[in-house]
């Protein structure tokens, strides 16, 4: 689990060389809402304002290997950022690490519990075998304008590591 929650390149292309061909993403959500308090706090935002939501299913096969939850500000769907409202199924990832001026800030780290509301978010209370998931979030910068990635790993995105996705 550890190269995975700290690997400072695309997530998405890690998963793309290890299931060719194979690799989808799943929208689960995409709308407008408000943020949470700590989401407002590590965007610079109220916490009154509005963002773009976005939770998906990273895929390896028919296998899921990652849930992530976006958050985008309006204030960074401005410019050619305005393009991150309409990725629907194509990854976050490609877009992110194909800008020149993206910045990821500090990386933090979360053992997530089950009971806890993401896990049962992360698993749509599904069986994975496991009371424990480990995640990670990063605070994105595109041209200065900020986004949070969350990216909690399922136990299956150990096979992907071993080759066997």
């Amino acid at each position: 689990m550890r190269t995975w929650l700290f690997n400072d390149d695309s997530l998405t292309a890690r998963l793309v060389a290890r299931c060719p061909e194979k690799f989808r993403v799943e929208v689960l959500k995409q709308r407008y809402a408000r943020v949470q308090r700590n989401e407002a706090r590590l965007l610079g935002i109220p916490l009154h304002q509005l963002a773009l939501l976005r939770e998906v299913y990273l895929y390896c096969g028919n296998v899921r290997v990652v849930y992530a939850r976006s958050i985008i500000p309006l204030k960074t769907l401005t410019g050619d950022q305005r393009r991150l409202a309409y990725l629907g199924e194509r990854p976050l990832g490609g877009f992110l690490f194909s800008c020149p001026s993206m910045q990821r800030g500090q990386v933090q780290l979360a053992s997530i519990q089950r009971g806890d509301p993401v896990y049962a978010r992360a698993t749509q209370s599904e069986e994975v075998g496991t009371d424990q998931l480990w995640g990670r979030r990063s605070v994105f910068r595109l041209e200065a304008k900020p986004l949070i990635v969350a990216e909690i790993f399922l136990p299956a995105v150990n096979q992907v590591a071993l080759g066997q996705g």
